[in-house]
């Protein structure tokens, strides 16, 4: 399917609104209405409408395990990927490895969720990452030694669109005995993922932003052979061996990623994510990837033509789906870019501008056309 045809057959509302907001919720699609319907659906069948909410449940584990090439016992579903990150960190002893080592492009919930480990014994150290790939890779490797326990990577940097070479600092990193620790929330759907070409021990992702579903759904993948020192303190039915033993006297953890589950997962999003994979599923990753990185490409240089500040000048190696426009005051121009039905994301010091399958060259003109409008507002 080509990007035109994917646009008009599954977002027909983007025949007059701009959306370059991906890399914070996905554009609806008439799946993802058709996925709402059917839950509301199975709650008025004689049949209980927890089997249909099972069955879904465990789709979403298979797509998500296909996306990523890993196997559906690797993949545990949770609420966010900072319970991802909390549960991974919280099985490890600090007693004789403390260092953590992370990026200061960590998204903060991830960050906060390594500093807070500070009180049980861990040295969390952030890594500056400045210039290109080889200098990010050498950056990890300098810091990297025998007492490192715990290596975190984003992949790709929610905040300015960089990523990192996650292979290079993940092969020093397991070379040294260290966990890697890999959140690829801002890349999958628009870049492909492999977890065995990464050989990370542990990776998360959600299914709100690229994958084209809502909140309250992420997922965990957790490598085999990765012996924890503990068992998950925050547990539910879901991590059990059995839940449908409905057995409240057992404390029992399974081998495979699903020790690190809770309770009951969110319905809604369960079916919103597998609407959003079903459309993911349709596509090549790799011709996905050419196509974002054609937008990319072309939105920065006519935005660099324009005098306009990108907090990451972008390379295609070096970069993932979003660029970052610099800004004073993002939260101001997005609300008047939004008068000319333009959905962007203001974060921080910076307007990001996101890229799918579906958006095109005519988004971007659009959009420069109308920044030029709202910064002459604004000086005037």
């Amino acid at each position: 399917m080509t990007p035109m045809q994917f646009r008009s057959t599954y977002f027909p509302q983007l025949a007059n609104r701009v959306y370059l907001a991906a890399c914070s919720l996905g554009a609806r699609s008439v799946a993802l209405d058709r996925a709402m319907t059917a839950m509301l659906d199975a709650m008025q069948q004689d049949e209980p409408a927890w089997s249909a909410f099972e069955e879904e449940t465990q789709q979403v584990r298979a797509r998500l395990a296909k996306l990523i090439g890993a196997r559906v016992d690797q993949i545990a579903l949770l609420p966010n990927a900072s319970v991802g990150a909390y549960q991974v960190v919280s099985t490890l002893r600090w007693d004789e490895r403390q260092a953590l080592l992370y990026s200061d492009r960590e998204f903060p919930s991830i960050a906060h969720v390594w500093l807070a480990q500070k009180a049980r014994g861990a040295r969390p150290q952030a890594i500056r990452n400045a210039g290109r790939h080889a200098d990010m890779a050498a950056q990890y490797a300098q810091r990297i030694e025998r007492g490192t326990r715990f290596v975190s990577i984003p992949h790709t940097s929610y905040l300015d669109g960089k990523t990192l070479p996650v292979k290079q600092i993940a092969a020093c990193a397991r070379s040294a005995g260290a966990r890697v620790f890999v959140d690829a929330y801002q890349a999958v759907g628009v870049q492909a993922i492999d977890v065995g070409e990464l050989d990370c021990d542990y990776l998360v992702g959600g299914t709100m932003k690229y994958l084209l579903g809502l909140p309250g759904l992420a997922f965990l993948f957790a490598r085999d052979g990765v012996g924890n020192d503990l068992d998950p303190q925050l547990t539910g039915w879901f991590g059990r061996k059995w839940p449908f033993d409905f057995d409240a006297a057992t404390l029992d953890f399974p081998n495979g990623a699903s020790r690190f589950e809770t309770g009951t997962p969110s319905v809604p999003s369960i079916y919103a994510a597998n609407a959003g994979l079903s459309l993911i599923g349709d596509l090549n990753p790799h011709l996905v990837r050419e196509h974002v990185a054609s937008l990319i490409d072309y939105a920065s240089e006519k935005l660099l033509s324009q005098g306009e500040t990108l907090l990451h000048i972008p390379r295609r190696a070096e970069h993932g789906a979003h660029l970052a426009l610099a800004d004073a005051s993002p939260a101001a121009l997005d609300a008047c870019l939004r008068k000319h039905g333009i959905v962007a994301s203001p974060r921080g010091n910076a307007l990001r501008l996101s890229f799918h399958y579906y958006n095109d060259a005519s988004d971007i003109d659009f959009f420069c056309e109308a920044l030029k409008r709202c910064r002459k507002t604004s000086t005037s």
